[in-house]
């Protein structure tokens, strides 16, 4: 949970750099709290109200801990714009957040891990 309130917290910092652990634990909690407001949508009746509020408002940090997760492998955060592409965007934004950090401080700012 501190790594969901932690990238809230971050809501619209594109510097620096994310840990895997910070990415992969927000996007868990992103989709629990997305499959929680789906059942509670699906039990009172609304159509998709709760999760398109929830998705607005989770946008930009969404953003910012993708961009900073790229600048972590040492790419550029203009890489999030190969999600476009279907599939294999897709495909290769999984595979670069899947990444180890660059083992040293790169141009983005200092290993997070240290």
């Amino acid at each position: 949970m501190q790594w969901y309130l932690h990238v809230l917290k971050n809501y619209a910092v594109f510097k620096g750099r994310a840990r895997r652990k910070e990415y992969w634990m927000f996007f868990l909690m992103n989709m629990i709290v997305t499959l929680i407001l789906t059942v509670v949508e699906s039990i009172t009746g609304l159509t998709d109200i709760l999760v398109g509020i929830y998705s607005l408002i989770v946008l930009l940090p969404s953003l910012a801990v993708g961009v900073r997760r790229l600048h972590d492998t040492g790419r550029t955060g203009w890489w999030l714009l190969i999600n476009l592409i279907p599939i294999i965007g897709t495909i290769v934004i999984i595979v670069f957040s899947c990444q180890d950090s660059q083992p040293n401080a790169n141009k983005y700012g200092p290993n997070p891990k240290m």
